[in-house]
């Protein structure tokens, strides 16, 4: 899938660590009329992500749906939008999506290896999007090609694939926002 879909029910968007993007698509979901199903793909691997899963379930509205899925996030869509008919769905987010599945991988591998592993979890999810052009779909990601060069191999392969991951996204979407410091700017429209 190189070709740019830009898929009317699919915003995007991106922005660095407390930037504000998960306040802003929880904003925008909030805003639609119907169901919301909240697609969270962190794991919980220790008590400082403990609490910050807790932070982000206690802001979410009630009535939201909540579908945990820490991979294969399509499969797992497929199964339940027959059941939920979800007017939005929010996933949040692609960071930890790409970190969950690079650790399921074989270290040593080059990034090539890798890049045709993610598009395996990258691709379909699109294709949902776009096969479901009723529904509005938000997904979320960092940024991370703007900080330092990781000084571990795991954590330049994380960037540069998810950097690969959301060029993929931002191509595909419609509308794509980048949040700095709480200021959301859209940058495709």
């Amino acid at each position: 899938m190189n070709e740019i879909l830009d898929l009317k029910n699919l915003t995007f968007i991106l922005g660095g660590a407390r930037s504000g993007k998960s306040t802003l698509a929880e904003r925008l979901a909030g805003e639609t009329a119907g169901q919301v199903l909240y697609v969270a793909t962190a794991e919980i691997r220790d008590e400082e992500m403990r609490s910050r899963i807790e932070i982000h379930q206690q802001r979410r509205p009630a009535n939201w749906d909540t579908l945990e899925a820490p991979l294969e996030v399509a499969a797992r869509l497929r199964e339940v939008l027959p059941t939920v008919k979800p007017v939005t769905v929010l996933l949040d987010c692609l960071s930890l999506l790409t970190s969950n599945f690079l650790l399921t991988l074989p270290e040593g591998k080059d990034e090539i290896y890798y890049w045709e592993q993610m598009q395996q979890e990258i691709i379909p999810l699109i294709e949902t999007a776009a096969s479901h052009p009723e529904i509005a779909f938000i997904f979320v990601s960092n940024e991370v090609g703007t900080g330092i060069v990781p000084a571990y191999s795991l954590g330049r392969v994380f960037r540069d694939i998810l950097g690969r991951v959301n060029q993929t996204v931002a191509a595909a979407a419609g509308t794509v926002y980048y949040t700095v410091a709480g200021l959301p700017m859209k940058i495709k429209s």
